[in-house]
């Protein structure tokens, strides 16, 4: 338990080198943190398929259609001008974006993403500055241009479609619980009554915990690693997090499990300025290719590389819906 913990350092919006974040594909992810590897059984952490809209008229779900043509737009050339993608990550999420200990740099799912982009616009997968960004300031710093774009397991939804432009969905996960083996908490119900539940400040699980806390005391921290850190210190009785980012929190700890089932569909997607219309149709361009390629597309050998082992049975990203 110790050795998780260490990954919760305090995460600020805070720049972390200009360029040459290699990806460290080709060390296993046990090597990379020499932790014990620990597994979400199958079927609870399977990918839920994107298939309903997040509101009534499905207005929330749909990106704008990817770029036509080879013109860019005043945000593209603000990037091509700077000579750098700006990005802000977390550097907390083991297997979606984490620090390596190992070498230093930035690897994940997540941040596989993010080299893509940085590729198609640049024509350097190493051209990032990476800022780490807090769960609660994801959407003032893309509206505050502090971030050229947040990539970090950010759930697409209404309420920030009114904030910030998304790019079509590139993952679907599920809020659930997650809890210390032993424990006799059995989901997202009535057995929370009278316990602690953490959850990220700022994130959909504590809306929803909010909306239905099943007689819980809620605990809000800056960033979900802190809430393993308060499991592990039995400050918290339970977590409420994106079943794929507990998947790599009980990679990190195998004495935690996830129990029940998703009680929320949370898609995925590439966070940007409202104002910043041609560079969300970039993204999404760059999408379309990420997911072209069936089993052998840049989306499965990352999924295969970061993910297969602990959220078996997905066999491919979600589609993507345009408006």
């Amino acid at each position: 338990m110790a050795a998780a913990c260490t990954l919760a350092v305090a995460a600020t919006l805070t720049p972390l080198g200009d360029c040459a974040h290699a990806q460290a594909r080709a060390t296993s992810r046990a090597q990379q943190t020499g932790q014990p590897r620990g597994r979400v059984q199958q079927g609870e952490a399977r990918q839920a398929r994107w298939t309903t809209p997040l509101d009534a008229s499905g207005s929330c779900d749909a990106s704008l259609r990817p770029t036509s043509g080879t013109t860019d737009g005043a945000a593209v050339r603000r990037i091509k001008d700077r000579g750098r993608l700006i990005v802000g990550v977390d550097q907390n999420s083991y297997l979606w974006g984490f620090r390596d200990p190992a070498s230093g740099t930035f690897a994940g799912f997540d941040i596989d993403i993010v080299h893509a982009i940085a590729q198609d616009i640049l024509g350097d997968p190493d051209a990032v500055q990476f800022l780490t960004v807090p769960t609660d300031q994801r959407i003032p710093a893309i509206q505050e241009h502090k971030v050229d774009m947040v990539v970090r397991t950010m759930t697409i939804n209404c309420d920030r479609t009114r904030q910030v432009a998304f790019s079509t969905a590139y993952f679907t996960a599920g809020q659930q619980i997650l809890v210390a083996n032993g424990s006799t908490v059995s989901g997202f119900d009535d057995s929370l009554e009278h316990r602690t539940v953490c959850t990220a400040d700022g994130s959909t699980g504590e809306t929803k915990l909010r909306q239905d806390p099943h007689g819980a005391t809620v605990l809000t921290v800056d960033n979900q690693l802190d809430c393993l850190v308060r499991l592990q210190l039995g400050l918290a009785d339970a977590v409420f997090t994106d079943n794929a980012l507990a998947a790599g929190q009980a990679a990190q700890d195998p004495s935690v499990r996830l129990v029940g089932q998703p009680v929320t569909q949370e898609p995925y997607g590439v966070a940007m300025n409202l104002g910043d219309s041609d560079l969300v149709r970039r993204v999404n361009s760059v999408l379309e290719a990420y997911r072209s390629g069936g089993t052998d597309s840049p989306w499965m050998r990352s999924y295969r590389h970061w993910l297969q082992a602990d959220l078996p049975g997905i066999d491919g990203p979600p589609p993507p819906a345009y408006r």
